[in-house]
């Protein structure tokens, strides 16, 4: 049986990455690496518990630092395993530091790199993770794009070449998860304190992490003074690095309609997804997920990372300004049910079969 050694770091990656195993370990032998990119119990562990996915063989502990530091300790490391696994072929999602440094360190050795999520690109550098996006494609042997738009960019590239669609395996994850869910899964709802947040009837669904609308106040208490003037309360999941400036920002506001609380798994995440009014958010993977559930998103961030799911505009992007996300949540939206850019909720079927060819 060939081996398959799969790095993640990330929570996206997670998710990912148990629809995929489900999968690949019916053929292959695979080694799964974790790098620590994403550490904190609620922002990891969860999800391997919740998702019945196998335990890492390996876990790295790199978190924090500068995006240098973080990805040369996760090249130096992952290095040492793939000498020691000496695996066939090496699996990364997505565009985090762990996906650049496991591409560097597989293709320095000779190791046939497949990455899954491949083509994205939002046209700019000032986005940290576009380098990522952009050298793992280059180095890698096969690339798996979710959507029609990622095999332009890799055509318009020159990548043509081992590059095929596949579709989502976060869509596959968001049917398969959500035809199983009862409702018990949002007990886990917790304030910081550890209390049980009461689940209003209606709410919002904010998530906001990214260093460009959480690095001020200004920006960030923008985004709340948007969320206290919608019609019904947001409940906020608050990333472990940002607590403290949105527990300050909130008492210091008065805001009486954020509610706060702690990082969710991916099951009560994608619970409060089916259930909101709409999201805002700046994330890539709940964007989708909003398109997913037929709710209207707005996306606070300044590039388009999914164009698919802005058609009929069930998802625009807004500035971190009070004005503007209240103008997108207000705009009207139509879901078309016939329009389905993100496959058909089996690809990690079609990634495996397109591993098994590159591997027979």
């Amino acid at each position: 049986m060939k081996k398959i050694c799969t790095v993640v770091g990330a929570r996206p990656q997670f998710i990912k990455l148990a629809v995929v195993s489900r999968v690949l370990r019916g053929e292959f032998r695979e080694v799964l690496v974790h790098t620590g990119q994403h550490y904190d119990h609620n922002m990891s562990d969860v999800f391997f518990e919740e998702m019945n996915i196998p335990k890492p063989d390996y876990n790295l502990g790199v978190s924090g630092g500068t995006h240098g530091q973080m990805t040369g300790q996760m090249l130096m490391k992952i290095e040492e395993v793939l000498l020691k696994e000496q695996p066939d072929m090496l699996l990364l999602f997505g565009d985090t530091n762990s996906t650049l440094a496991g591409a560097l360190a597989a293709v320095k050795l000779h190791i046939p790199v497949c990455h899954v999520e491949a083509g994205n690109r939002l046209g700019t550098l000032a986005n940290p993770e576009e380098a990522n996006r952009i050298v793992t494609d280059h180095v890698s042997s096969l690339r798996l794009a979710c959507t029609a738009s990622g095999m332009e960019f890799l055509r318009r590239e020159g990548l043509e070449s081992g590059s095929f669609l596949v579709g989502d395996p976060m869509y596959d994850a968001f049917r398969y998860y959500s035809e199983r869910l009862d409702g018990s899964e949002l007990s886990e709802l917790r304030d910081f304190a550890g209390e049980p947040l009461a689940l209003p009837e209606r709410f919002y669904y904010m998530t906001c992490h990214r260093q460009e609308n959480t690095d001020t106040d200004e920006k960030l208490d923008q985004i709340f003074q948007a969320m206290e003037a919608l019609d019904a309360p947001a409940v906020y999941p608050v990333h472990p690095r940002n607590r403290h400036r949105a527990e300050r920002l909130v008492r210091e506001g008065g805001y009486r309609h954020i509610l706060l609380c702690r990082p969710v798994g991916y099951q009560c995440s994608i619970s409060l997804v089916n259930r909101a009014e709409k999201i805002v958010t700046d994330s890539g993977g709940l964007q989708r997920e909003a398109f997913f559930a037929g709710k209207p998103c707005v996306t606070v961030f300044d590039y388009i990372v999914w164009p698919e799911t802005m058609e009929n505009g069930c998802n625009r992007l807004a500035k971190p300004v009070k004005t503007d996300i209240l103008e997108k949540l207000s705009a009207p939206v139509f879901f078309d049910p016939s329009y389905r850019p993100f496959g058909d909720g089996h690809s990690a079927e079609k990634i495996l079969e397109r591993i098994k060819e590159r591997l027979p």
